[in-house]
């Protein structure tokens, strides 16, 4: 039996540039699944993500989504990709498509990139220990921390294999969209934290409609190793609480392994997770 990917509409292109294109995954010519093909409009159009691949059940396990999966690999060589992604559900999302999704990224050589996780929030803000306190970050603050931060994105970015060109676009692109005023935008808290009086670390916690958000944590290089990250994410969760945040969720790339442990320690769950490969 011959498993191919048949198109059910045109190639789609967006404003921005990025491509689209629905596909059914086809046995001899039966409809057995779908496929849905696009490019990222995170990373650029020289990055493919399978948005959806989907096998029905009567057709699962004989090696279907293998098969789509490696077309989709070629028709992203074709539109010029050199890299492409998928995304998997966590624990919290389907725990059966999850540990399926899972073996079929693996099998086919991704990488884990990076996974989101989620925490409910309870009605009480945690206490800071003891010597320990947040304040708002002054302009001087921001300006240092965002020329650090924006590079120290980037170089995450690079690190999983997207271009330098690229990396420093996409760190560009984010810092504008979500901070068009700076340090003066809009549900978005920037924070020092103080131990003792002395300064050991920094907080961006973005408010959303629907929680809050960690973009960014970081005890300072000279204060590791003394537990001022734990401290952070307290701060982080007190802050969302208090706006009335009933959850707080955050991105953790693969490999950070100290933070990893430290998340899932304070009670966070992986919502999904991000696999990559490079297109030889």
């Amino acid at each position: 039996m011959t498993t191919t990917l048949r198109p059910t509409e045109p190639l789609q292109r967006t404003a921005d540039g990025t491509r689209s294109r629905h596909y059914q995954v086809c046995v001899n010519s039966r409809p057995v699944g779908v496929l849905h093909l696009a490019t990222s409009p995170a990373l650029g159009d020289s990055v493919a993500v399978i948005r959806e691949l989907r096998v029905d059940e009567p057709d699962r396990r004989r090696g279907r989504g293998t098969v789509a999966a490696l077309a989709a690999e070629e028709v992203a060589r074709g539109w010029g990709c050199r890299q492409i992604e998928t995304s998997v559900p966590g624990v919290l999302g389907a725990p059966g498509d999850a540990e399926a999704g899972v073996r079929l990224a693996q099998a086919l050589g991704y990488v884990l990139r990076n996974r989101g996780m989620t925490k409910p929030l309870g009605a009480t803000p945690p206490a800071l220990p003891p010597g320990s306190r947040a304040r708002p970050m002054t302009p001087e603050d921001f300006a240092a921390w965002h020329a650090h931060e924006s590079e120290q994105y980037a170089r995450t970015w690079m690190e999983r294999g997207v271009s330098e060109t690229e990396a420093y676009a996409k760190a560009r692109r984010d810092h504008e969209t979500l901070l068009p005023q700076g340090l003066d935008t809009e549900d978005m808290l920037f924070s020092v934290l103080e131990h003792e009086g002395e300064r050991v670390g920094v907080l961006w916690l973005a408010l959303r409609e629907d929680g809050a958000y960690v973009f960014d944590v970081e005890a300072d290089a000279a204060h590791r190793g003394r537990g001022h990250g734990r401290t952070l994410m307290l701060v982080a969760e007190a802050q969302a609480i208090t706006a009335g945040r009933a959850q707080i969720g955050l991105n953790v790339f693969a490999g950070n392994t100290a933070a990893e442990r430290l998340y899932e320690s304070l009670g966070y769950e992986t919502t999904r997770y991000t696999y990559y490969k490079p297109l030889l």
